[in-house]
């Protein structure tokens, strides 16, 4: 039995991810296949390889041909992995305590913009009032400047009335006196 260690397709359409296996070259693509080694996910940012290199090299001693592409994920998988292929597997409690990061992170940022917006909120709500009070103040002011002038007004109604009621009193007076005059110089 000739045997390839080559990719089996996975995954659904448009979001691919293959399986390592080890299977005939007379089965299809994703038909049966012997032995599974590992898996290659491309869509991932960096794309993760995961290999059994313990496996694949005892199948390589068994005489199985790897296809050109898996030929250089196992290379880029002995080298550690670079830029564009990460090598092993994540590591879950690394990966829930980066999710719980960047979860307590945003959590925070949402706390603080909502405490921003709080605090714009209420300093508008201050500025409102404020300006409703000096406007309120600039009213009272106007309005004591016109009792004080309605006052003064006043003042000199009463003040001017007291004259002119001695004036019209003095003629009378004066008109008196002259009637008296009148009748002596006649007597």
């Amino acid at each position: 039995m000739a045997v390839r260690i080559r990719l089996r397709r996975m995954g659904r359409k448009k979001q691919p991810h293959y399986r390592v296996v080890v299977a005939d070259r007379a089965k299809a693509r994703d038909g049966g296949f012997v032995e599974s080694l590992g898996y290659y996910q491309p869509l991932t940012q960096p794309a993760r390889v995961v290999l059994d290199l313990e496996r694949v090299d005892y199948w390589l001693e068994q005489g199985a041909t790897p296809s050109h592409t898996v030929k250089t994920l196992v290379a880029k998988a002995r080298m550690g992995g670079d830029d564009t292929i990460a090598f092993g597997e994540v590591d879950r409690e690394e990966k829930k305590a980066q999710e719980a990061e960047e979860l307590a992170a945003r959590r925070k940022a949402e706390r603080e913009m909502a405490e921003d917006e709080a605090k714009a909120e209420a300093e508008a709500k201050a500025e409102k009032a404020e300006a409703a009070a000096k406007v309120e103040e600039a009213a009272e002011a106007e309005e004591a400047a016109e009792a004080e002038k309605a006052a003064e007004v006043e003042e000199t109604a009463d003040a001017g009335e007291e004259p002119e009621a001695e004036a019209e009193e003095a003629p009378k007076a004066e008109a008196d006196d002259t009637d008296e005059d009148a009748e002596k110089k006649e007597d």
